[in-house]
C-alpha cells in the first residue's frame, strides 16, 4: 500500500504530526536556500590608472598606485571651474578624481547596433555591454549560449551626465527616436538581457552611492530563491558634465585633495 493509504489508516493526531514534519521540511529548506554559498565565476571591470580587467586591477591594488588624478580636459576644462572656496557660486572646490580613459571608443557593430544608435546611447550603457561580454568571456561562458537563459542582470546606475549634455546643446534636433533609449536607466539593464537573450530578471538600482551593492545584494537572492541560475552584477558611473561635481562642493562633501580617507582622522570628504 502506498504511503497515502497507510496515513489514512493513522489516528488524527498522528496524521497531525506527519503533516507538521512534512510542514518544518519545507520549511528548513527554504532557511537552507537562503544561506546556499554563491559563486563569482567570472569578473569584468574597468578602474581608474587603466585597470582595465582583474589582473591589472590587482596589480594597481598589490602595488599601492594612486590612479587619482587631476580632472582630464576631455571631462571639462578644470581652470574655467576650480576655486578652493567651496562657497563660490558655480565652482568646484576639488580638482582631482577617478577617471577612467577612452571612454567615447566603442564597437557598436560588435554588438549590432548601428552608429546613429550608439551615439545617442550614454556611454555608461556602452560600458556596460563591453564588461559584461569580457566578465562572460573571463568566466569561460559563451555569451552566445545564454539565449532563452535564466540568466538575470543586476546593475547599479545613478549618474545622467549625458542627458544633461543632451539639454545643455539646447538643440531639440539631437533628441531622435534613440534619445529616450539611450539616456534610460531602465534601458541600462535590458539593453544588456535584449542583446543576450537573457529571460531572468532584469533590474537598474539607483540607491547612490550603494548602488553596485545592492546590485549584487539582489542578484544573491534572486539566485538562492531561483529566480536565475546564473546572474550578471555590478555598476557603472561615469562623470561627465561638470554639474554634480559643483553641486558636491556646495554640500561640503569633496576632499580638496580629490581622495578618501576612509575611517582615517584626516576623512575630509571623499574623492
Amino acid at each position: 500500500m502506498g504511503q497515502d493509504t497507510n496515513s489514512a489508516q493513522l489516528s488524527p493526531l498522528k496524521q497531525a504530526y506527519l503533516a507538521l514534519e512534512k510542514m518544518q521540511a519545507k520549511l528548513d529548506a527554504v532557511e537552507a536556500n537562503k544561506r546556499q554559498p554563491v559563486a563569482i565565476i567570472g569578473v569584468g571591470c574597468r578602474f581608474p590608472g587603466s585597470a582595465n580587467d582583474p589582473n591589472s586591477y590587482w596589480e594597481l591594488l598589490r602595488d599601492g598606485v594612486d590612479a587619482v588624478t587631476e580632472i582630464p580636459n576631455d571631462r571639462w576644462k578644470i581652470s574655467d571651474y576650480y576655486d578652493p572656496d567651496p562657497d563660490a557660486p558655480g565652482k568646484i572646490s576639488a580638482r582631482h578624481g577617478g577617471f577612467i580613459e577612452q571612454i567615447d571608443r566603442f564597437d557598436a557593430g560588435f554588438f549590432g547596433i548601428a552608429p546613429r544608435e550608439a551615439n545617442a546611447m550614454d556611454p555608461q550603457q556602452r560600458l556596460l555591454l563591453e564588461v559584461s561580454w569580457e566578465a562572460l568571456e573571463n568566466a569561460g561562458v559563451a555569451a552566445d549560449q545564454l539565449a532563452a537563459s535564466r540568466t538575470g542582470v543586476f546593475v547599479g546606475m545613478a549618474g545622467s551626465d549625458y542627458s544633461y549634455l543632451f539639454t545643455k546643446a539646447d538643440d531639440l534636433a539631437l533628441m531622435d527616436a534613440y534619445y529616450a533609449s539611450g539616456i534610460a536607466h531602465s534601458i541600462a539593464s535590458g539593453r544588456l538581457s535584449y542583446i543576450l537573450g537573457l529571460q531572468g530578471p532584469s533590474l537598474t538600482i539607483d540607491t547612490a552611492c550603494s548602488s553596485s551593492l545592492v546590485a549584487v545584494h539582489l542578484a544573491v537572492q534572486s539566485l538562492r530563491s531561483g529566480e536565475c541560475n546564473l546572474a550578471l552584477a555590478g555598476g557603472v558611473n561615469l562623470i561627465l558634465t561638470p554639474e554634480i561635481y559643483v553641486a558636491l562642493s556646495k554640500y561640503g562633501m569633496l576632499a580638496p585633495d580629490g581622495r578618501c580617507k576612509t575611517f582615517d582622522a584626516d576623512a575630509d570628504g571623499f574623492g
